[in-house]
């Protein structure tokens, strides 16, 4: 799939993961409609809905204390499922589902932070891709158009190394394989790719703004 069809047609949380946007923290309020209530009983499709509604909150605690993208996705996985085994302690009469969630999330996330920082450094800090923080202005209704015409601006080899790791899901490895790349390569170009991408799509919705 080319990267503009997927951009303006597919589900792209992965993409609006990386760049940083996050949906606003809100949750559901509503007892009745606890998804952790339903987790807890073994509901498989709210567990599907936690991780759909949640992801972007889980996410961006996870990359303020995790720089590398491989590192932050595990730390993730780990973080949703102490969500599925620890669903049964939530009391929604005492904290909000968005409080239950972002606390194992920091919680887990300092941990791995911890355990990391006990290991070697084995990668230059050139080669870590850098994570962004989120961008209010764009909130949970990011314009598609917008988003393509900020990537229009990039470079064709990066735009190439997002539609490999965004559409096809290809880790770094795998693109190192399929370019011949260096590891180091790619992961900077990934990285500085995404924050052009950002600050361009920062500047155009600055624009539209104006416009208004």
């Amino acid at each position: 799939m080319h990267l503009r069809n997927f951009i303006l047609f597919s589900n792209i949380d992965s993409f609006r993961f990386a760049l940083g946007i996050v949906e606003q923290e809100g949750g559901q309020d509503n007892v009745g409609d606890s998804l952790l209530l339903l987790i807890a009983k073994g509901d498989g499709q709210a567990m599907k809905r936690c991780i759909d509604l949640y992801g972007p909150l889980v996410w961006s605690i996870v990359c303020h204390r995790i720089r590398d993208r491989n590192d932050a996705e595990e730390a993730c996985q780990e973080i949703f499922t102490e969500i599925w085994q620890k669903a049964g302690s939530y009391k929604p009469e005492i904290a909000r589902e968005t409080t239950f969630i972002g606390m194992i999330a920091r919680r887990r996330s300092i941990d791995w932070q911890r355990k990391q920082s006990r290991l070697p450094l084995l990668t230059e800090l050139e080669s870590a891709p850098e994570v962004s923080s989120s961008i209010p202005l764009a909130g949970t209704n990011l314009d598609r158009e917008l988003l393509w015409k900020a990537l229009e601006q990039l470079p064709e080899k990066t735009r190439d190394l997002f539609t490999l790791h965004f559409v096809k899901g290809m880790t770094h490895e795998e693109i190192v394989n399929e370019t011949g790349l260096p590891l180091g390569t790619v992961k900077t170009r990934l990285r500085r790719g995404l924050i052009d991408a950002r600050k361009l799509l920062k500047d155009f919705a600055e624009t539209e703004v104006s416009k208004v």
